[in-house]
Protein backbone atom coordinates (compact mmCIF):
# COMPACT_ATOMS: atom_id res chain seq x y z
CA UNK A 1 0.00 0.00 0.00
CA UNK A 2 2.65 2.39 0.94
CA UNK A 3 4.49 1.53 -2.29
CA UNK A 4 1.48 2.33 -4.53
CA UNK A 5 1.00 5.73 -2.80
CA UNK A 6 4.57 6.64 -3.39
CA UNK A 7 4.23 5.79 -7.08
CA UNK A 8 1.15 8.06 -7.54
CA UNK A 9 2.83 10.94 -5.75
CA UNK A 10 5.73 10.88 -8.13
CA UNK A 11 5.66 13.92 -10.44
CA UNK A 12 4.87 13.08 -14.01
CA UNK A 13 7.38 14.39 -16.46
CA UNK A 14 6.06 14.55 -19.98
CA UNK A 15 8.47 15.18 -22.75
CA UNK A 16 7.04 17.67 -25.17
CA UNK A 17 8.42 17.40 -28.66
CA UNK A 18 10.43 20.37 -29.68
CA UNK A 19 11.63 21.27 -33.14
CA UNK A 20 14.01 23.96 -32.08
CA UNK A 21 17.25 22.04 -32.80
CA UNK A 22 15.89 20.89 -36.17
CA UNK A 23 14.89 24.44 -37.10
CA UNK A 24 18.26 25.62 -36.05
CA UNK A 25 19.87 23.13 -38.41
CA UNK A 26 17.69 24.33 -41.29
CA UNK A 27 18.56 27.97 -40.81
CA UNK A 28 21.47 29.13 -42.83
CA UNK A 29 24.06 31.46 -41.52
CA UNK A 30 23.07 35.13 -41.82
CA UNK A 31 26.01 36.11 -43.97
CA UNK A 32 25.78 33.23 -46.44
CA UNK A 33 22.46 34.11 -48.18
CA UNK A 34 23.48 37.57 -49.48
CA UNK A 35 26.78 36.15 -50.69
CA UNK A 36 24.94 33.37 -52.53
CA UNK A 37 22.56 35.85 -54.14
CA UNK A 38 25.43 38.05 -55.26
CA UNK A 39 27.20 35.03 -56.70
CA UNK A 40 24.08 34.02 -58.64
CA UNK A 41 23.36 37.46 -60.11
CA UNK A 42 27.01 38.21 -60.88
CA UNK A 43 26.93 36.69 -64.43
CA UNK A 44 23.84 38.74 -65.33
CA UNK A 45 25.44 41.91 -63.99
CA UNK A 46 28.61 41.27 -66.00
CA UNK A 47 26.59 40.64 -69.19
CA UNK A 48 24.54 43.82 -68.65
CA UNK A 49 27.71 45.85 -68.18
CA UNK A 50 29.33 44.40 -71.29
CA UNK A 51 26.24 44.81 -73.50
CA UNK A 52 24.94 48.17 -72.24
CA UNK A 53 27.31 50.14 -70.07
CA UNK A 54 30.34 49.77 -72.31
CA UNK A 55 28.58 50.91 -75.55
CA UNK A 56 27.04 53.87 -73.70
CA UNK A 57 30.41 54.85 -72.25
CA UNK A 58 32.09 54.54 -75.66
CA UNK A 59 29.29 56.56 -77.30
CA UNK A 60 29.79 59.29 -74.68
CA UNK A 61 33.51 59.22 -75.51
CA UNK A 62 32.73 59.65 -79.23
CA UNK A 63 30.29 62.49 -78.54
CA UNK A 64 33.08 64.45 -76.86
CA UNK A 65 35.58 63.93 -79.71
CA UNK A 66 35.68 65.03 -83.35
CA UNK A 67 36.58 61.61 -84.67
CA UNK A 68 35.27 59.39 -87.43
CA UNK A 69 34.44 55.72 -87.81
CA UNK A 70 38.11 54.75 -87.94
CA UNK A 71 39.79 57.23 -85.58
CA UNK A 72 38.73 58.66 -82.20
CA UNK A 73 39.85 62.22 -83.03
CA UNK A 74 40.63 65.00 -80.60
CA UNK A 75 38.76 65.95 -77.46
CA UNK A 76 36.36 68.85 -78.19
CA UNK A 77 34.19 68.84 -75.06
CA UNK A 78 30.55 69.78 -75.69
CA UNK A 79 31.24 71.42 -79.05
CA UNK A 80 29.44 68.61 -80.87
CA UNK A 81 26.29 69.23 -78.80
CA UNK A 82 26.52 72.99 -79.45
CA UNK A 83 27.02 72.35 -83.17
CA UNK A 84 23.99 70.06 -83.30
CA UNK A 85 21.75 72.46 -81.37
CA UNK A 86 22.71 75.29 -83.74
CA UNK A 87 21.86 73.25 -86.84
CA UNK A 88 18.38 73.97 -88.34
CA UNK A 89 18.29 70.42 -89.74
CA UNK A 90 18.31 69.07 -86.17
CA UNK A 91 15.28 71.14 -85.14
CA UNK A 92 13.38 70.20 -88.32
CA UNK A 93 14.07 66.54 -87.57
CA UNK A 94 13.09 67.03 -83.90
CA UNK A 95 9.82 68.66 -84.93
CA UNK A 96 8.92 65.90 -87.35
CA UNK A 97 9.95 63.26 -84.79
CA UNK A 98 7.47 64.77 -82.33
CA UNK A 99 4.69 64.81 -84.96
CA UNK A 100 5.60 61.28 -86.06
CA UNK A 101 5.54 59.97 -82.46
CA UNK A 102 2.27 61.71 -81.53
CA UNK A 103 0.59 60.45 -84.71
CA UNK A 104 1.97 56.95 -84.18
CA UNK A 105 0.95 56.73 -80.50
CA UNK A 106 -2.52 58.25 -80.60
CA UNK A 107 -3.43 57.19 -84.14
CA UNK A 108 -2.65 53.55 -83.46
CA UNK A 109 -4.28 53.77 -80.00
CA UNK A 110 -7.57 55.17 -81.32
CA UNK A 111 -7.80 52.50 -84.01
CA UNK A 112 -6.62 49.78 -81.64
CA UNK A 113 -9.14 50.51 -78.87
CA UNK A 114 -11.96 50.91 -81.42
CA UNK A 115 -11.25 47.46 -82.85
CA UNK A 116 -10.81 45.99 -79.36
CA UNK A 117 -14.26 47.29 -78.38
CA UNK A 118 -15.69 45.91 -81.62
CA UNK A 119 -14.17 42.49 -80.92
CA UNK A 120 -15.98 42.39 -77.53
CA UNK A 121 -19.31 42.35 -79.34
CA UNK A 122 -20.88 39.32 -80.99
CA UNK A 123 -19.64 39.35 -84.58
CA UNK A 124 -19.19 36.40 -86.93
CA UNK A 125 -15.72 34.97 -87.73
CA UNK A 126 -14.12 36.82 -84.83
CA UNK A 127 -11.05 34.58 -84.76
CA UNK A 128 -10.40 34.97 -88.49
CA UNK A 129 -10.84 38.74 -88.19
CA UNK A 130 -8.28 38.90 -85.36
CA UNK A 131 -5.78 36.96 -87.46
CA UNK A 132 -6.23 39.25 -90.47
CA UNK A 133 -5.89 42.36 -88.30
CA UNK A 134 -2.57 41.13 -86.94
CA UNK A 135 -1.01 40.84 -90.40
CA UNK A 136 0.37 44.44 -90.61
CA UNK A 137 2.28 43.79 -87.38
CA UNK A 138 3.39 40.25 -88.29
CA UNK A 139 4.55 40.87 -91.87
CA UNK A 140 8.22 41.96 -92.04
CA UNK A 141 8.61 45.71 -92.32
CA UNK A 142 10.62 45.36 -95.54
CA UNK A 143 7.71 43.63 -97.25
CA UNK A 144 5.24 46.23 -95.99
CA UNK A 145 7.41 49.14 -97.14
CA UNK A 146 7.86 47.59 -100.59
CA UNK A 147 4.10 47.08 -100.86
CA UNK A 148 3.36 50.70 -99.97
CA UNK A 149 6.04 51.89 -102.41
CA UNK A 150 4.40 49.83 -105.16
CA UNK A 151 0.96 51.23 -104.30
CA UNK A 152 1.81 54.95 -104.03
CA UNK A 153 5.49 55.43 -104.95
CA UNK A 154 5.08 57.00 -108.40
CA UNK A 155 2.38 58.74 -110.43
CA UNK A 156 1.76 55.51 -112.35
CA UNK A 157 1.23 53.43 -109.17
CA UNK A 158 -2.24 51.91 -108.62
CA UNK A 159 -3.53 54.39 -106.01
CA UNK A 160 -2.54 57.62 -107.90
CA UNK A 161 -3.90 56.09 -111.12
CA UNK A 162 -7.28 55.38 -109.51
CA UNK A 163 -7.42 58.88 -107.94
CA UNK A 164 -6.64 60.45 -111.31
CA UNK A 165 -9.29 58.31 -113.05
CA UNK A 166 -11.89 59.48 -110.52
CA UNK A 167 -11.19 63.07 -111.48
CA UNK A 168 -9.30 64.23 -108.37
CA UNK A 169 -6.19 65.27 -110.29
CA UNK A 170 -2.63 64.06 -109.90
CA UNK A 171 -1.96 62.64 -106.43
CA UNK A 172 1.65 62.91 -105.26
CA UNK A 173 2.41 61.01 -102.09
CA UNK A 174 6.16 60.53 -101.70
CA UNK A 175 7.49 63.29 -103.98
CA UNK A 176 5.82 66.15 -102.10
CA UNK A 177 7.21 67.03 -98.61
CA UNK A 178 3.81 67.33 -96.92
CA UNK A 179 2.44 64.30 -98.75
CA UNK A 180 5.48 62.26 -97.73
CA UNK A 181 5.12 63.29 -94.07
CA UNK A 182 1.44 62.34 -94.03
CA UNK A 183 2.19 59.04 -95.77
CA UNK A 184 4.94 58.13 -93.31
CA UNK A 185 2.65 58.87 -90.34
CA UNK A 186 -0.16 56.78 -91.83
CA UNK A 187 2.27 53.95 -92.50
CA UNK A 188 3.44 54.06 -88.87
CA UNK A 189 -0.17 53.87 -87.65
CA UNK A 190 -0.93 51.02 -90.04
CA UNK A 191 2.07 49.01 -88.83
CA UNK A 192 1.48 49.54 -85.10
CA UNK A 193 -2.28 49.50 -84.56
CA UNK A 194 -2.35 45.66 -84.09
CA UNK A 195 -0.05 46.05 -81.06
CA UNK A 196 -2.44 48.58 -79.54
CA UNK A 197 -5.36 46.32 -80.37
CA UNK A 198 -3.76 43.48 -78.40
CA UNK A 199 -2.93 45.73 -75.44
CA UNK A 200 -6.42 47.20 -75.26
CA UNK A 201 -8.08 43.79 -75.74
CA UNK A 202 -6.12 42.47 -72.77
CA UNK A 203 -7.06 45.54 -70.70
CA UNK A 204 -10.75 45.34 -71.59
CA UNK A 205 -10.89 41.62 -70.78
CA UNK A 206 -10.24 42.48 -67.12
CA UNK A 207 -13.28 44.80 -66.92
CA UNK A 208 -16.25 43.23 -65.15
CA UNK A 209 -19.35 43.19 -67.35
CA UNK A 210 -21.67 43.57 -64.35
CA UNK A 211 -20.69 47.24 -63.91
CA UNK A 212 -22.00 48.00 -67.41
CA UNK A 213 -25.28 46.29 -66.58
CA UNK A 214 -25.55 48.41 -63.43
CA UNK A 215 -24.73 51.54 -65.45
CA UNK A 216 -27.46 50.70 -67.98
CA UNK A 217 -29.96 50.36 -65.15
CA UNK A 218 -28.90 53.81 -63.91
CA UNK A 219 -29.50 55.24 -67.38
CA UNK A 220 -25.88 55.81 -68.50
CA UNK A 221 -25.42 56.06 -72.25
CA UNK A 222 -22.74 54.16 -74.18
CA UNK A 223 -20.63 57.32 -74.47
CA UNK A 224 -20.88 57.97 -70.72
CA UNK A 225 -19.95 54.37 -69.94
CA UNK A 226 -16.86 54.66 -72.14
CA UNK A 227 -15.85 58.10 -70.80
CA UNK A 228 -16.46 57.60 -67.07
CA UNK A 229 -16.06 53.82 -66.64
CA UNK A 230 -13.98 52.16 -69.36
CA UNK A 231 -11.26 54.77 -69.73
CA UNK A 232 -10.54 55.17 -65.97
CA UNK A 233 -10.48 51.39 -65.47
CA UNK A 234 -7.99 50.78 -68.30
CA UNK A 235 -5.95 53.93 -67.58
CA UNK A 236 -2.88 52.08 -66.30
CA UNK A 237 -2.43 49.69 -69.29
CA UNK A 238 -3.23 52.62 -71.59
CA UNK A 239 -0.39 54.73 -70.19
CA UNK A 240 1.96 51.72 -70.37
CA UNK A 241 1.06 51.17 -74.02
CA UNK A 242 1.68 54.87 -74.72
CA UNK A 243 5.15 54.67 -73.15
CA UNK A 244 6.04 51.59 -75.18
CA UNK A 245 4.66 53.02 -78.42
CA UNK A 246 6.45 56.35 -77.89
CA UNK A 247 9.73 54.46 -77.52
CA UNK A 248 8.94 52.41 -80.64
CA UNK A 249 8.09 55.48 -82.72
CA UNK A 250 11.05 57.65 -81.69
CA UNK A 251 13.51 54.78 -82.29
CA UNK A 252 11.76 53.57 -85.45
CA UNK A 253 14.40 53.68 -88.18
CA UNK A 254 13.24 51.17 -90.86
CA UNK A 255 9.71 52.56 -91.27
CA UNK A 256 10.96 55.96 -92.40
CA UNK A 257 14.15 54.94 -94.13
CA UNK A 258 12.66 52.13 -96.21
CA UNK A 259 9.74 54.30 -97.35
CA UNK A 260 11.34 57.70 -98.06
CA UNK A 261 15.03 57.62 -96.97
CA UNK A 262 14.22 60.75 -95.00
CA UNK A 263 13.22 62.70 -98.15
CA UNK A 264 12.16 64.57 -100.08
CA UNK A 265 14.64 67.35 -99.16
CA UNK A 266 14.83 65.99 -95.60
CA UNK A 267 11.11 66.47 -94.91
CA UNK A 268 10.73 63.05 -93.27
CA UNK A 269 14.03 62.99 -91.42
CA UNK A 270 13.48 61.83 -87.87
CA UNK A 271 16.21 62.16 -85.25
CA UNK A 272 17.26 58.54 -85.56
CA UNK A 273 17.47 58.81 -89.37
CA UNK A 274 19.41 62.08 -89.08
CA UNK A 275 21.83 60.48 -86.62
CA UNK A 276 22.35 57.56 -89.01
CA UNK A 277 23.02 59.85 -91.98
CA UNK A 278 25.39 62.03 -89.93
CA UNK A 279 27.46 59.04 -88.79
CA UNK A 280 27.37 56.64 -91.74
CA UNK A 281 26.92 58.99 -94.72
CA UNK A 282 28.65 62.19 -93.59
CA UNK A 283 31.17 60.30 -91.38
CA UNK A 284 30.74 62.76 -88.50
CA UNK A 285 30.67 60.44 -85.52
CA UNK A 286 30.67 63.06 -82.78
CA UNK A 287 27.65 65.11 -83.96
CA UNK A 288 25.75 61.94 -84.89
CA UNK A 289 26.20 60.42 -81.45
CA UNK A 290 25.33 63.77 -79.86
CA UNK A 291 22.00 63.69 -81.74
CA UNK A 292 21.36 60.20 -80.36
CA UNK A 293 22.09 61.38 -76.79
CA UNK A 294 19.76 64.38 -77.11
CA UNK A 295 17.06 62.10 -78.53
CA UNK A 296 17.48 59.70 -75.60
CA UNK A 297 17.24 62.59 -73.12
CA UNK A 298 13.97 63.83 -74.65
CA UNK A 299 12.57 60.30 -74.66
CA UNK A 300 13.51 59.81 -71.01
CA UNK A 301 11.65 63.01 -70.05
CA UNK A 302 8.52 61.83 -71.88
CA UNK A 303 8.78 58.41 -70.22
CA UNK A 304 9.10 59.96 -66.75
CA UNK A 305 6.01 62.11 -67.32
CA UNK A 306 3.97 59.14 -68.49
CA UNK A 307 5.18 56.97 -65.59
CA UNK A 308 3.95 59.68 -63.21
CA UNK A 309 0.55 59.39 -64.82
CA UNK A 310 0.73 55.61 -64.32
CA UNK A 311 1.49 56.14 -60.62
CA UNK A 312 -1.43 58.55 -60.28
CA UNK A 313 -3.82 56.13 -62.00
CA UNK A 314 -2.64 53.34 -59.68
CA UNK A 315 -3.14 55.40 -56.52
CA UNK A 316 -6.66 56.52 -57.50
Amino acid sequence: MSTSVRRTELPLTVRTPTHEPRNRRRRSSPGRAPATKLFLILPSVVILILTNAYPIAYAAFQALHNGSLISPGEFVGVDNFAKVLADPAFWRAAGFTAVFAVAGVFGSWIIGIAIALLLRTRIPAKGLLKTILLLPWVVPIVVSAMSWNWLIGTSSSPVPTIIHALGFGDAIFLSDPLGAQITVCLFEIWVNFPFMMLMMSAALSSVDESIYEAAKIDGASARQQFRYMTLPIIAKPTYISWVLMAIFCVNDFPTVYLLTHGGPVGATNTLVVLAYKTVFQNFQTGPGVAIAFLMTLALAIVAVLLFRQIRKSTSQ
